[in-house]
């Protein structure tokens, strides 16, 4: 069994996850249910920045606002966490009625047999 001292982040998985995790920003993917539907795992759980708690069925919508993002996302980082689950870390500034509210984000990723998951996601505000 491989633990964090000896998994190590492709350039492909690097690749993977900016694009996933950034997709979660884009209008055009984030409110697109079958990305949804393959991209939240079935027990995802997310610590909102408004401090609510949010699971997979409230996290899947088909519609909403136009998110005004910035991207690339700021401070990224990606660490394994072992051989199959990814920490990706980043900044968020994201407009809301002219107002930026910026947090300190988190997300847990798992590869499966099917691409990677998100399981966890967290926005702390700053």
């Amino acid at each position: 069994m491989s633990g964090p001292e000896t998994a190590t982040l492709s350039p492909q998985a690097r690749i993977e996850l900016t694009e996933l995790e950034e997709a979660m920003w884009r209008a055009e993917s984030r409110f697109d249910l079958a990305f949804q539907e393959e991209r939240f795992a079935a027990d995802f759980v997310e610590f909102g920045r408004s401090g609510r708690v949010y699971r997979r069925a409230d996290a899947i919508r088909r519609s909403g606002q136009a998110i005004a993002a910035k991207l690339p996302l700021p401070n990224m980082e990606i660490k394994m966490i072992d051989a199959c689950t990814a920490l990706v870390t980043y900044d968020s500034e994201v407009v809301y009625d002219g107002v930026v509210e910026r947090a300190h984000r988190s997300s847990i990723w798992s590869h499966t047999v099917q691409g990677w998951v998100m399981r966890f996601h967290q926005g702390t505000p700053y």
